[in-house]
């Protein structure tokens, strides 16, 4: 697939974006989140899937902090998004790589903004015979369009309602290796 955007514009767009959380701030929050992870799952040997694509980034940041014994896996879901089909149905572009049957998963992703994707991966590793899911995420994006009754259990940092890059999370498919999280200038 050839890109739509240039190298060019594509600088500009970081250079102009709004730095929302620096570098520190991330690894501030990753450090807080690993402490908090591993207060709650030090003793249960958990599979700790990755939700790829932007999870991928913030598994990898955080994985090397959590220093207990751990299964870690992946996986690929997208949510259909035409008008006819509900917002809980699922499309599996890599199904989870690690049995998860009688086991506690911790499901890690970059954001948390309307959470109804992440709501029918929870509830998946549930049919699958999770005995508890939690999730952990990097971003939790403020605003009032979440998935009702949705919640993560584990949240770095929150940022306003922009559209946001960085540490996981991509500009139309770029920028996710951005050295902090910026919001799109304008957006």
């Amino acid at each position: 697939m050839t890109p739509s955007l240039t190298p060019e514009q594509l600088k500009v767009v970081l250079q102009e974006a709004d730095l929302l959380k620096s570098r520190d701030e991330v690894e501030a929050a990753l450090d807080s989140m690993a402490a908090a992870i591993t207060e709650k799952l030090a003793d249960s040997m958990p599979v700790v899937f990755s939700i790829m694509n932007g999870g991928l980034v913030v598994a990898g940041q955080l994985l090397t902090r959590l220093n207990f014994p751990l299964e870690q896996g992946y996986m690929h879901a997208t949510r259909y998004r035409g008008e006819v089909t509900a917002q809980a149905d699922l499309q599996w572009q890599a199904m989870p790589t690690v049995p998860m049957e009688g086991r506690t998963v911790l499901i890690v992703d970059d954001i948390f903004d309307e959470g109804y994707t992440l709501q029918a991966v929870v509830e998946a590793c549930k049919a699958q015979g999770a005995t508890e899911v939690l999730t952990a995420v990097l971003v939790d994006k403020q605003h009032d369009r979440k998935a009702p009754g949705m919640a993560v259990d584990f949240a770095g940092l929150e940022v306003e309602d922009r559209y946001v890059f960085g540490y996981g999370m991509d500009y139309r498919g770029f920028w996710r290796n951005a050295p902090g999280i910026y919001a799109v200038k304008g957006l």
